[in-house]
């Protein structure tokens, strides 16, 4: 299950970078995963609760953007959607592809971050 150790890394960056932004309560994570990434949704999120524990990230809520498969057919000439990954073939015209332009990803796509608000001395 490499998943967790990929959700503690997730937790690592975003901790780093919260701290280096001025501290704040992380409200949300978005992840982009990659049909091809070869992570499995449900063990990411099962884990993300664990990992989250005493840290800015506790509470806050993961959200994961599936990313589809997109090949570049050189017989259409254009990029297409695979519709599984059990073959890399154009569904348009049929021919293989090894030109993937899409679906590997795995990658922290953005942090929604509750910043502390700063105490103003009275007037």
């Amino acid at each position: 299950m490499h998943e967790l150790s990929i959700i503690y890394s997730v937790v690592s960056t975003v901790t780093k970078a919260v701290a280096d932004q001025g501290g704040g309560q992380v409200i949300s994570v978005r992840l982009r995963v990659g049909a091809l990434a070869g992570v499995e949704r449900d063990s990411l999120l099962f884990g993300y609760d664990l990992a989250t524990q005493g840290t800015p990230l506790a509470g806050s809520v993961l959200e994961i953007e599936d990313v589809p498969v997109r090949i570049y057919c050189s017989s259409c000439a254009c990029e297409q959607t695979l519709v599984g990954v059990q073959s890399f073939r154009c569904p348009v015209c049929g021919r293989p592809s090894g030109d993937f332009r899409s679906g590997r990803e795995l990658a922290i796509e953005s942090v929604e971050i509750e910043t502390p608000q700063s105490e103003q001395a009275p007037c």
